[in-house]
């Protein structure tokens, strides 16, 4: 008998549970529900089991999904990113910066620029480099790369709104809020204009949270109504979450903790039989800092955990760090002091990385775990990281700062230092009712 035949490979994929994970995060970065994506001969429940590398599709089935998804084949099979189409390269190149691969994204970015030949190309290519930027956290370089994208073509907020929603959130990170306004609001009332009821709905959702950012509620209110009346109208489960979402937060900053959860418990339900991993796992974190709020640190711990995978495997180092600070409260109010001691360490390097409003409440969670381990000195130091970054948008949380580092410096003795601090804060607590009060 001659020697055993080596079995074949398989050459038409590369790894089966990798093919899942990009065909998940291909999906959920369309936005798209396994429902959605499914046809004839393919079934919600088969897309299912495809992602979590139970079966493999056939080379047809992964070509139908690339032809519904906007990307290449060779990108499903093999994470090999063509260049062949523009609109594929960028869908490849976000669906890249989902998985955390920055180098593949920026490769493209690249490949993009040298291949362009018009200034269509070339906007492209710089909207590309931008979004690396971004997800990088360095703000000020993105709005430049995204800017001059717009500059070079006019038309690439009107014919891809993912680059309108991302210029905004650059704007945003920087705390540029006006300018984000002006972005989003822009392209809701094209959106509305146009009769396009799904994007109306997206510009209306990213409008509110920038208003509650920056303590208009008003017009936060104003934006939100508008968009659960829109929710109505739409068949996308992502777009009516993200609503719903801005709702919660708003809630929540506005300190009204239980219609928050309310908010943020309904925007998890649809987002799980949506089948949107990544952003369920957003929810949980979201429902998990009420849960803190109220007092609840078992439950948020709870939600904590079923979140982490999907957050941990996507790789954000700004999700991750939120992750790290509810992760250190919740453990804190548990009375488990070492775990919780050890979750704050890891959080302090990563807060940077998140808006002023998310890194301020970070930091004065941090340091009250601090304070309950004695360690007073490291407690002062994140406070004033804290009160750094809250000042620059003011609203409850800086004026707690304010308050818990106050009590601090008194508790040592320094009460010259802990009047002036509380009276810094009855300023900002003037100024946030004024704000509240005038809309």
């Amino acid at each position: 008998m001659g020697a055993p035949r080596k079995r074949q490979r398989v050459s038409y994929f590369d790894d089966p549970l990798q093919l899942g994970r990009r065909l998940r995060e291909t999906r959920e970065s369309a936005g798209l529900s396994q429902r959605e994506l499914s046809f004839p001969g393919c079934t919600a429940a088969y897309i299912s089991r495809i992602e979590k590398g139970e079966r493999v599709p056939s080379l047809q089935l992964i070509r139908e999904f690339a032809a519904r998804l906007g990307v290449t084949e060779e990108f499903i099979s093999h994470g090999e990113h063509g260049t062949r189409d523009r609109a594929a390269s960028m869908a490849e190149a976000r669906v890249a910066l989902r998985m955390d691969d920055v180098d593949v994204a920026l490769a493209l970015a690249n490949t993009a620029l040298d291949n362009a030949r018009s200034n269509a190309d070339r906007a492209r290519a710089s909207a590309l480099f931008g979004e690396v930027d971004l997800h990088r956290g360095d703000p000020a370089p993105a709005i430049d790369a995204l800017e001059r994208a717009r500059k070079l073509d006019p038309e690439l907020e009107h014919t891809d709104s993912q680059f309108a929603e991302i210029l905004g959130r650059a704007y945003a990170r920087s705390t540029e809020y006006a300018s984000a306004i002006a972005v989003f609001d822009r392209n809701r009332a094209r959106a509305a204009d146009e009769g396009d009821v799904v994007n109306e709905l997206r510009f209306c959702s990213l409008l509110a949270n920038a208003y509650a950012d920056t303590g208009n509620f008003g017009a936060a209110e104003a934006a939100l109504a508008r968009a659960i009346n829109l929710g109505e109208q739409v068949g996308s489960p992502f777009e009516r979450a993200k609503a719903l979402w801005a709702r919660s937060r708003l809630h929540a900053v506005e300190g009204d903790s239980e219609w928050a959860a309310r908010y943020a418990q309904r925007a998890l339900e649809i987002l799980e039989v949506a089948d949107q991993t990544f952003h369920a796992s957003l929810a949980h974190l979201l429902l998990a800092h009420i849960e803190l709020d109220r007092g609840n640190a078992a439950r948020a711990f709870e939600l904590l955990e079923q979140g982490e995978p999907a957050i941990l495997s996507a790789g954000r180092a700004d999700n991750i760090a939120t992750l790290r600070v509810e992760q250190a409260s919740a453990l804190a109010q548990l009375g488990r002091r070492e775990q919780a001691a050890s979750a704050a360490t890891a959080a302090v390097g990563l807060l940077n990385d998140l808006s002023p409003h998310d890194a301020g409440r970070g930091y004065v969670l941090i340091a009250e775990i601090y304070e309950r381990l004695d360690e007073d000195e490291r407690a002062l130091e994140v406070y004033e990281l804290a009160i750094e970054k809250l000042e620059q948008i003011p609203n409850r949380y800086t004026a707690e700062a304010y308050s818990k580092y106050a009590a601090l410096l008194e508790r040592r003795g320094d009460k010259d230092a802990a009047l002036a601090i509380l009276k810094r804060g009855m300023d900002v607590k003037q100024d946030v009712r004024e704000t509240r009060s005038h809309p």
